[in-house]
């Protein structure tokens, strides 16, 4: 069985929401990037067992937080042991804006898994066309989200949501089948 493994920072819940969304689909644990842009050594080795990781954050001013940031920057020591060299990798993020310069977000963390070596795994969905719909935003590289700069959490549509589920299956399939 592989282990699939859902990393983010949010800042004020919308970006957990959606992580609850993609893990469930992946049935994948959650790890939380803490306020100040660090996770656990226990949640380190957790990473580095994992078969499959997707990395999540909400986009701000164009591209991750800094917390994601800082996350990455510290991944720095899986690189020089070649820890993720394989896994399974994807990626999630919410603004606010239907734009908000989401894209940023999504290649940044595609640069990030393939300086570590990873295997990238897009979102195969077409675009949906009403605004309740799957992949509403029409992402091909991972999933988007969005929801008002005031709408709580609880406001993020369905279609994201589902969107998120699906594609945390997906992530959580293909590392299956590159396991073998």
């Amino acid at each position: 069985m592989t282990q699939t493994v859902v990393v983010y920072h949010s800042g004020y819940g919308h970006t957990q929401r959606v992580a609850q969304f993609v893990a469930e689909g992946a049935k994948a644990t959650i790890i939380a990037i803490d306020a100040d842009g660090n996770i656990t050594d226990a949640e380190w080795e957790t990473l580095n067992a994992a078969d499959a990781i997707i990395f999540g954050s909400p986009t701000y001013m164009g591209m991750a937080s800094w917390q994601f940031k800082k996350f990455a920057d510290a991944s720095s020591k899986q690189w020089y042991s070649d820890a993720w060299k394989d896994k399974v990798a994807g990626g999630f993020t919410i603004s606010a804006s239907l734009s908000g310069d989401k894209l940023s977000t999504i290649q940044y963390f595609i640069t990030l898994s393939m300086q570590h070596g990873m295997v990238w795994v897009g979102q195969p969905m077409k675009p949906g066309r009403e605004a309740d719909a799957m992949n509403r935003i029409g992402s091909n590289s991972g999933v988007m989200a969005q929801v008002g700069p005031t709408s709580p959490a609880a406001d993020i549509p369905q279609g994201d949501l589902d969107t998120a589920k699906a594609y945390g299956e997906r992530v959580a399939a293909m590392a299956a089948k590159l396991r073998g």
